[in-house]
């Protein structure tokens, strides 16, 4: 698929699980589980996908999963799962090795959201992408090296604090185009400055979610998750995003749906709604 001139695909990395009750909020299991039925740990299963876009003389990642720097204690924990996917071998899939990647877009730094961005080799920590500036919200950066008690376990900082010690980390400032036809939303729901990618040829836009609406059980507005910092904030976010979404027939790239890369969204009496679930092809 092509917006403007960038050429996009999303890139699968590994599939895990969290607990469906977190993942939901105050949405009660009857509904919940219909549509997302957990297992015997209550865990939920979940993409941790990516979106590649190559154009403009730029190889640019948005987000990098969660790697593969893990203890066999947390691979359990989170049900992790490379055996179909992995972010090397899904680039690879598109002829793109990791040196080739240019630019790094990350949301945020969630483990699931930047595990990627580096990795053991002969039991040292590297970069995953040696030749690649990583971009991330000033403001995400200073809670991220500094989380609260609430939400210190979704940081590892072996997963960032090495791109900023090798100089491939640039900040970001609030809301700006990053790149020609690339801007970023900053939302503060889930965490603070969660920037979104959005992807427009002024015909076609693409807007990543991210953990807006990480899956498309998330589009409703009271389906909110249980990790975001400031709920209220999240609803108020997706009541200004996904109506404009829906108006001028966005795609709505899904970073955690295990099955839809992508949808578009339709007004119903209920509200909003998915309309079409697509893949990016």
């Amino acid at each position: 698929m092509n917006i403007g001139s960038y050429e996009i695909h999303a890139i699968e990395t590994s599939r895990f699980a969290l607990d469906g009750g977190a993942m939901f909020g105050v949405v009660p299991w009857v509904f919940w589980s219909k549509t997302n039925p957990p297992d015997e740990r209550n865990r939920i299963t979940l993409a941790a996908r990516c979106l590649l876009l190559i154009g403009n003389g730029k190889i640019i990642l948005v987000d990098t999963g969660n790697g593969t720097k893990w203890s066999d204690k947390l691979k359990d924990i989170y049900r992790l799962d490379n055996s179909q996917f992995t972010l090397e071998t899904s680039l690879a899939r598109f002829g793109v090795s990791p040196k080739d990647v240019t630019d790094v877009i990350l949301t945020h730094l969630h483990f699931d959201h930047c595990g990627g961005s580096t990795k053991i080799v002969n039991g040292k920590l590297e970069p995953t992408f040696p030749n690649a500036t990583h971009h991330v919200q000033k403001a995400h950066w200073d809670l991220a090296v500094n989380p609260t008690e609430r939400d210190r376990g979704s940081f590892m900082k072996d997963d960032y604090t090495l791109l900023n010690e090798s100089g491939q980390l640039k900040f970001v400032d609030g809301e700006r185009e990053l790149f020609p036809g690339i801007s970023v939303v900053v939302c503060n729901g889930h965490t603070a400055a969660q920037q979104l990618p959005v992807l427009s040829d002024g015909k076609t836009t693409l807007l990543f979610c991210c953990d807006l609406v990480p899956t498309t059980s998330h589009v409703p507005y009271p389906y909110i998750m249980g990790y975001d910092l400031r709920p209220l904030v999240t609803l108020e976010e997706k009541k200004r995003l996904l109506p404009k979404a829906e108006k001028e027939h966005w795609l709505l790239f899904l970073e955690h749906d295990p099955v839809s890369e992508a949808i578009t969204l339709k007004a119903t009496d209920k509200g909003l709604a998915v309309d079409q679930k697509l893949k990016l092809e």
